[in-house]
This record gives C-alpha cells, structure tokens and sequence, in this order.
C-alpha cells in the first residue's frame, strides 16, 4: 500500500476547547448584562439592608430624649454610614442594575455596547463598599454623608475614615461614569430597526437623561474630593480659610454635583412608574412626548438650582431669587409628569396588582415631598427652617416614598421576568401596607419636630414640648416601615422556588422584553423584531391574533410569542 509523502500532508493543529465557567466562577467572570443587572441588584438591596439597619439604631437613640444608647461618636458614625450607604451604595446603583438588565431587553439589543466595561462597572461598585465599610474596624468616618469642611479636614477628623469615604466616591463615581457612558453608547447606537427616538420606552428615555447627568455631573465631586484629599495629606488650603481656601467651595462643589444626584436618584423611577402604570390601566401612558420632554426639561433645570442647598449662606439677595425661582420652575415638568400618570390612570380598566398599587403609594408620597419643597425652596422660609428636622422630612419623602417606592414597584413589576416566578401578592400588599404607613407616620410627624426647632444631625435633645412624643413616634413608624421592607425580602426568597412559574408575559404588558421567555436567554434575542410603536408588544400580540384568526381584546388573555 502505498504511503502518502509526509512533506505533502498538511499540518492539523488541533484547538482545546476551554470549558465554560460555571457556578460562582461564571457569576465572576461573567460579561452578560443580565448577569451583571442581577450582582448589581442584589448587592445594592444588601447595602439597602445595611443602611436601615443603621437608621433604626439611630431611631432608638431617637426614640427618647436624653438617651444613652448610643455615644456621640458612634451616632455620628451612623449617620454619616447611612446617608453614603442609601445615595452612593443603594439608590443609585440599584437604578443602573435594572438599567444593566432590561435597558438592551426594552431596545432589542443582544447585550450592552461595552460588556467588559460593563461588568468592571459593577466590580468598582463592590470594591467601593468594600472599603467604605472595612474603615469601621479603623475609623469610621464622622462628618456626615456630605463630609463638610472643615468637619472633614484633618484636624476635625484626623482618622483615615474620611480617606476611605474619599475612595468610595472615586470607585463609586467611576463606576457610575463608565456605566453612564454605555448606557449612552447602547441607547444611541442598539435599538431595534423602527425604534427611533419617539418610540423609545419612557424607561430608557430616563436611563437615557439618567446617564448624561452622571456624565456632567461626576466630574465635579471627583475633583472637589480629590482637593480634600490634598488639604488632608499634602498642605493644600482649598477649604481651609486660614490659608487663604473658603469652606463655601466644598458646599458649591458638592451640590454642583449633590442636586443633579437628587434627579438622578428619581428619574429613572419615574421611567419604572411611567411603564407600570399603563399596563395595569389598560390603556396608552397619556401624554407619551410629553413626559419624555418633562424628563429632559427636569434634568437641565437640575443643573440649575444647586444652591438653594446653601440659602442660609452669605449670598447677594439677587442670587438667592434665582435659585428660588430656578426651584420653583422645576415643579413645573415635575407636575406634568404627575398629571399624566393620573390622567392614565383615569377611566381605565384598573388592575390592582402589586406593582400598581406601589405605583400609586409613590404619587401619593412623592407628591407631599414635592410640595414640602416648594415651601423650602422659598429661601425667607428656608432660613427658619434650614438644618432642622423638617428638612430631614422632605428629604425622607422625596427618597423613600419616591426612589425606594418606585424601586420596589420595579421589583414586583420585573422580577417575574428575571427569575421566571411570580412574587406573592398577598406578601406584596402587607409589605405595601406597612411601608406605607410607617413612612408616613416616620416622617410626617417629622414636619412638626422640625417646625418645633430640633436641629438634625444632634443625637440627643432635651425633655421640651412634644419633643420626645414626636420623636417616640417617629421611631414607631421607621419599625413599621422596616418590617414591611423585610417582609419584601422575604417575598423576593421564597418565590425563588416556591412563586408561581409567570411564563413570558404574565402582565401582558407593552415593551419588549417581555417577547422574551422567563428568564431570557444568554443570547437575548435569536429574531430582533421591527418595532411599529410605542407598544412594540401590543402590534405582536396583534399580528399573532391576525395569523391565528382568532379576535383577541388587548389586556384579556392572549396568546404569548415564544
């Protein structure tokens, strides 16, 4: 037989194929956007956890007029842990989780523009936590989440607590940057065909404002942070009056930054409200441009208005009647927005879900925020009221009734689609119901200690007035409101095996991620649909009733794409 000539046989490489990762190592490793939406959305509700832990120490020393439960360091340390954790740590990183999740799923995208990036977005976030809390076996920072000079220069505050708040701004503001320019860079350049920029969903149209003031804004605490540094360790006088530096540029600085923040916290809840409310109304979102354009006017105007943090500083009147009146015209677009989610609302087929009835808590709520600022943003008034603890009130009411409520309506809207399981309604409305109330019982009474003239930031005050009633109130309410973010944890485990499987479309909903099985697949979309309207999934349900011959009335039971 003859044999071939060895110099003629091509050479055959043979390739190993590396297996893929799995277990932990995969959850490590991972650059899928799902993936990386969910480490984000679990480790900011840890950091959650964490922070109202530390509110409801702070409430016990509250509790009762010259209390010694906790020493003034030890209160100043959670004060200052807790307002870092829930704006750095949980509110706004937990909006670039859903963002990671579902911004490529609502667009028809197979993933984010940038997916390494990406997943080092979210590893920043960690290492930012990470070291922020490792600081309390050294330190623990004591200046407040806001980390006024001099309060945080060295001689006030020696430790390295403030170094480590000053590291988590940098990790957290580098993360926040990176994931803000991809969450640009997918929404500009990834949409579906047909998806132009009047057929974006009202979610993306936030993330999509959410991410350039992130851009704008995080440049600016970074340099006013890293100029701390320096007046820290290096003998730089920026902030320090006797070399010739003025504390004023820290406040300037840090609510240059601080009030975009505010917007930034929000927005995109108000994207979340603006997609659940017209699924369980059973009608179109009314006003669909205008709220997209409401969103855009609201993120200028925030640009605007960063000093009527600081009414009670020396500033020339006619500067003080801008920033009154820039504060006054963003109640406008503001109000706009809260027309329109009534106005879906109204004479539709009302379905009174979980998700819908967080929806409505957060209107309700946010709208008393909203207004206790209009009262502050007065700045005659703003001065007698200025650092008492009715600022404390509106914050409250702003944050929790508006970004926490509107996260968790995200959570019992999206999380069937995550996990491919329904969340208990009946655990969801106890949890609404004791949020509900113990936010308001919390923070209304708040109103009047504040107008009574407790200062905040103090961790005991004495037997005067009503002062310890209102307070043993106030105490009261942030239990109840505990209890009814435990029992939402609790919901979010158990249904992981024992909820009801949801199918791909349980809400029969309008956006495109739900054309996707429960959970999606790794590869999102094997067809990329052409998107006709604002409510992509309405035309498909309609077109399958079509092929099938069969009438199908939009919101009944209807056949579902695979």
């Amino acid at each position: 037989m003859a044999t071939a000539n060895p110099a003629l046989v091509p050479e055959i490489t043979v390739h190993s194929v590396e297996p893929e990762p799995r277990g932990w190592v995969s959850w490590i490793t991972t650059t899928d956007h799902k993936r990386i939406g969910i480490l984000y959305l679990v480790t900011t509700f840890v950091f959650f956890l964490l922070g109202g832990v530390e509110a409801l120490l702070m409430r016990v020393q509250l509790g009762a007029p010259d209390n010694t439960f906790l020493t003034p360091a030890t209160y100043n340390a959670l004060f200052t842990l807790h307002g870092t954790t829930m704006i750095f740590l949980f509110v706004v990183p937990i909006m670039a989780g859903f963002g990671n999740y579902f911004l490529p799923l609502m667009i028809g995208a197979r993933d984010m523009a940038f997916p390494k990036l990406n997943a080092l977005s979210y590893w920043l976030l960690l290492s930012g936590g990470i070291v922020f809390y490792v600081s309390l076996f050294f330190s623990p920072p004591e200046a407040g989440w806001t980390s006024y000079a001099p309060l945080s220069g060295s001689v006030y505050s020696p430790g390295s607590g403030i170094d480590a708040w000053i590291f988590l701004i940098h990790l957290t503001g580098i993360s926040s940057l990176i994931g803000a320019i991809n969450f640009y860079a997918t929404i500009a350049n990834m949409r579906a065909p047909g998806m132009g920029w009047g057929r974006l969903p009202l979610f993306v149209w936030s993330l999509l404002v959410y991410a350039i003031l992130l851009i704008l804004a995080l440049p600016v605490i970074a340099g006013a942070v890293t100029l701390l540094l320096t007046d820290r360790h290096f003998g730089t006088g920026f902030f320090d009056q006797g070399q010739g530096g003025d504390p004023l540029l820290w406040q300037h600085l840090f609510w240059f930054f601080g009030h975009p923040e505010v917007y930034i916290m929000i927005l995109p809840g108000f994207g979340m409200i603006s997609e659940i409310l017209p699924v369980f109304a059973r009608k179109p979102i009314f006003g669909y441009k205008a709220i997209a354009a409401a969103t855009v006017v609201i993120a200028f105007l925030a640009l605007l208005v960063w000093a009527h943090h600081m009414f009670s500083t020396p500033s020339a009147t006619i500067v003080l009647v801008f920033f009154m009146v820039s504060s006054f015209l963003i109640a406008i677009p503001t109000g706009v927005k809260i027309f329109n989610w009534i106005a879906t609302l109204w004479r539709g087929t009302v379905e009174f879900k979980t998700p819908l009835i967080f929806s409505v808590g957060f209107i309700s709520v946010f709208l008393i925020g909203g207004i206790t600022g209009i009262f502050l943003a007065v700045f005659p008034v703003d001065w007698q009221l200025t650092d008492t603890y009715f600022v404390v009130a509106h914050l409250h009411y702003v944050l929790v009734g508006g970004s926490v409520f509107a996260i968790f309506a995200g959570i019992y809207y999206w999380y069937p689609k995550i996990t491919g399981r329904m969340l208990s309604e009946s655990l969801g409305k106890w949890s609404f119901g004791l949020m509900y109330v113990g936010i308001n019982v919390t923070f209304l009474i708040q109103h009047s200690i504040g107008l009574d003239g407790m200062p905040r930031r103090v961790y005991e005050y004495p037997d005067v007035g009503n002062l310890a009633l209102y307070n043993l109130i106030s105490t009261i309410g942030s239990f109840m409101l505990g209890l009814g973010v435990v029992v939402t944890a609790w919901n979010v485990v158990r249904s992981l095996k024992k909820g009801a499987r949801s199918g791909p479309d349980p809400w029969k909903a309008n956006t495109l991620e739900w054309f996707l099985p429960s959970p999606p697949p790794a590869n999102n979309f094997d067809v990329i649909p052409r998107v006709r309207s604002v409510e992509p999934m309405k035309d498909i349900r309609r077109q399958i009733a079509r092929q099938s011959e069969t009438p199908v009335e939009l919101g009944a039971a209807e056949p579902t794409p695979r």
